[in-house]
């Protein structure tokens, strides 16, 4: 069969799998739309919470920037792990013990303001909203050129998809749905991994094949000596050196890091078991299964940028292979004949340089270039679907949650039957899904860069007040407040300036303090600290029962009564 029809072949059956699962475990209660019913074990929820946590930056992007920034994309590995252990160690069982199900429900109840947790909302739903973008962005790059449409319909596939099972089933829909998302996404990563690791390395472990030798038809010695070689005679950058400034590097890494501890979509997952020790567990438990795919992927870098390399450079152009010309289709690959010889001129000039490569297609166009079997190209699509759509659900759970429960339930209509806020929950979803679907036809940046931008936000509003929250029983509703506001503000205004105001200033010598849109979030994490602290030393002290609770969270035991 040809890949299109293995394409639609395992698209079918994996969108099938997730819709029954979805209809199978539909939801009949706000609670079992939240959190599950609260009753999933611990092994299932941690491959619910690696595939809610790796997104399709994890699948598409991450490997592809890696590809073509080579050492300093490795922030990106560093930040996102580092944060899920600081989110796991650090927060998540204490969150757990204090019973609320949502990041606003916490920060209302633990810092006793309605003010705090409708902040917090909103802070939520424009994390959320920035994050589903870049997976509406990841599904449109899949299908319009797998299923051979146009991005905008490959995005609106995708948001009809995600939009169904999510409002169908909530989070144990969802929750149940991203299990099986993983086995597909883990297996797609890994087996395209594996062929290409044999064919170049004659190693059937990626991880070995990384630092192993290249076989002779691949021209021999060590693979990033040869990709360090292949670079600097194109004229590109040193794959094994980093080109960014030390400070840039520290501040992305710290971004991703304690965004990953803040993003509520994750955080949310650990109310899903049945107690806090299940949750340490699955924690545990879903650090293995993301560390399966985060290990893999810089030998997947590395093996798709030489792979790259050796295909395209001074090739003829009538003489490329069909994939090429399928992603010449998409205009994710352009080719510009400066000077009208038809031979391809890949370097790093950009004067001289007559191809563009949009980073986002190097996972997906690896086993392409590899020439390995239709039905593996295939699965690798199925995978990246399913990466995308399953942070995608969880994302828009978080929104629904947001508006229906902190926001309608708990401040503007509390009397509100439970079939009314089930309702609401579900408008919002379709609400979120057509925003997301059109921000993500319109992205600003590579996916991963949308997402970092998320991770951002999350670092700047949540991170702070959740560590004070659970670590500091001075800190008060005034503090946390100041320090949200400030911390958000300051680093979506960053973003926006230099994403969408003025992106011709997007460059080292213009940021502040030579620190990237990525990375500015770590520096608004600093700014909201800072001015909780102040803030909270001059202002009263949280009440004793508050205070009281603070003390008894670190304690051992299940969640307090209140």
């Amino acid at each position: 069969m040809s890949v299109q029809a293995w394409t639609y072949l395992f698209v079918f059956l994996s969108f099938s799998l997730y819709i029954g699962i979805a209809i199978w475990s539909r939801a009949g209660s706000t609670k079992e739309f939240y959190v599950a019913g609260g009753g999933v074990t611990p092994l299932a929820n941690g491959m619910a919470t690696a595939a809610d946590w790796m997104s399709a930056a994890s699948f598409i992007s991450m490997a592809g920037l890696i590809s073509f920034l080579g050492r300093d994309g490795t922030f990106y590995l560093m930040g996102w792990t580092g944060g899920y252990v600081l989110l796991a160690l650090l927060l998540a069982p204490y969150l757990r013990k204090f019973g609320k199900f949502t990041v606003p429900d916490f920060i209302g109840d633990r810092y006793y303001s309605q003010t705090a947790r409708l902040i917090a909302v909103f802070c939520a739903i424009s994390v959320s909203f920035v994050y589903v973008c870049g997976q509406m962005q990841g599904a449109g790059i899949v299908f319009s050129r797998f299923l051979e449409v146009d991005f905008t319909t490959g995005v609106l596939i995708g948001m009809t998809i995600v939009f169904f099972y999510a409002v169908l089933g909530g989070m144990k829909g969802i929750t149940y749905t991203q299990v099986a998302q993983y086995c597909v996404l883990i297996f797609a990563f890994m087996v395209p991994a594996i062929f290409i690791s044999i064919m170049m390395t004659g190693q059937a472990v990626p991880q070995i094949g990384f630092g192993s030798e290249l076989t002779e038809a691949y021209g021999g010695g060590y693979l990033l000596d040869r990709l360090d070689g292949l670079s600097e005679q194109l004229g590109f950058a040193t794959y094994t050196e980093g080109q960014r400034s030390t400070q840039d590097v520290f501040f992305i890494t710290a971004a991703l890091m304690f965004g990953t501890a803040g993003l509520p979509h994750v955080i949310i997952r650990f109310f899903t078991v049945p107690s806090v020790r299940d949750a340490r567990k699955s924690a545990g438990y879903a650090l293995v299964f993301i560390a399966i795919l985060y290990t893999t992927a810089p030998a997947v870098a590395a093996f798709a940028r030489t792979n790259l390399i050796n295909t395209v450079s001074n090739a003829e152009y009538a003489s490329m292979p069909e994939w090429f010309s399928k992603w010449e289709g998409t205009g994710l690959i352009t080719f510009d004949d400066k000077n009208n010889d038809g031979i391809i001129q890949y370097v790093g000039d950009p004067q001289t340089n007559e191809l563009n490569v949009n980073r986002d297609i190097m996972v997906l166009a690896n086993p392409e270039i590899a020439e390995l079997p239709a039905w593996v190209i295939a699965l690798v699509v199925a995978g990246a679907l399913a990466a995308a759509l399953s942070t995608a659900a969880g994302l828009l759970l978080v929104i629904s949650t947001s508006v229906a429960h902190d926001m309608l339930k708990r401040t503007f209509m509390p009397n509100i039957t439970e079939k009314q806020e089930l309702a609401c929950a579900r408008g919002s979803i379709f609400v979120a899904v057509l925003i997301a679907g059109y921000y993500g036809i319109n992205a600003p940046a590579y996916v991963a860069q949308v997402v970092a931008f998320a991770f951002g936000l999350a670092a700047a509003s949540f991170f702070p007040a959740i560590v004070l929250g659970i670590f500091q029983k001075r800190m008060n509703k005034e503090g946390a407040i100041a320090g949200m506001v400030v911390g958000f503000t300051f680093t979506a205004a960053y973003i926006i300036y230099f994403k969408i105001i003025n992106p011709a200033a997007d460059s080292a010598d213009n940021w502040f303090f030579g620190i990237s849109p990525e990375g500015i979030g770590s520096l608004g994490t600093v700014a909201n600290l800072a001015v909780a602290l102040a803030v909270a030393k001059f202002t009263p002290e949280p009440p004793a029962e508050v205070q009281e609770i603070v003390e008894n969270i670190r304690l051992p035991g299940e969640a307090i009564p209140r």
